[in-house]
């Protein structure tokens, strides 16, 4: 006779039990406006969907830490923010590289706030600089080169998207070798991204409905 064992759960590389609590408090918190956020709808102003994070998934979050931990990442960026989730995997990642600095933007001062909590709940604020304001602004000087780059981003009505504006000021800051995700695939960023004359090699992840991950080869 068999006997079947219990289910293993699969264990993520975060094994800090303060940063996976507060993990698991936003994902169980995670919800969708009705309307389906700026990207389903005309309302592109940020301010208007304080309560809502739009947040990376978890296995977004576990490439994070895991590209991180690999390259020994000392100074990593975000575009944008939000209420901290993204951030909180860089964090734990430069945290236990030994050192290092998560610089990160965020344009609406009520979801600084909240990130602020979060990364204090789990102990990790002391490795992050958050910049709020226009990250057009607040991420063109990044004090060094730039080891791992999140570029997340926010829809606009017309012109460049966002993703794609950011990258142009952020990719002369990362350093060859460097890595940049990209959780949105905005077309005009992919069309950046691609093109070998930039200086990326560049694959789509199938994570949380397609993540670019590309490296700076030039």
């Amino acid at each position: 006779m068999t006997v079947k064992s219990a289910a293993v759960p699969m264990a993520g590389p975060l094994t800090d039990p303060k940063v996976i609590a507060v993990i698991d408090r936003l994902e169980a918190e995670r919800s969708r406006p009705r309307d389906g956020g700026p990207r389903h709808s005309d309302a592109f102003d940020p301010a208007l969907y304080v309560e809502f994070g739009f947040s990376i998934h978890p296995a977004q979050g576990d490439l994070i830490y895991l590209l991180c931990r690999a390259l020994g990442a000392r100074r990593v960026v975000e575009f944008a923010t939000s209420i901290g989730m993204s951030t909180l995997y860089f964090a734990a990642a430069i945290r236990d590289n030994g050192g290092g600095t998560v610089i990160g933007s965020e344009i609406v001062p009520e979801k600084l706030r909240v990130a602020r909590r979060n990364l204090a709940a789990a102990g990790l604020a002391a490795w992050v600089d958050l910049r709020p304001g226009d990250a057009r602004e607040t991420l063109r000087d990044l004090g060094g080169p730039v080891d791992v780059a999140l570029i997340d981003g926010w829809p606009v009505s017309e012109g460049p998207s966002l993703a794609r504006q950011v990258i142009e000021i952020v990719a002369p800051q990362i350093r060859r070798g460097g890595i940049v995700l990209n959780d949105n695939a905005e077309s005009d960023y992919l069309d950046y991204i691609r093109d070998p004359v930039n200086g990326f090699r560049s694959m789509s992840l199938p994570l949380k409905g397609g993540t670019e991950l590309s490296v700076k080869v030039e």
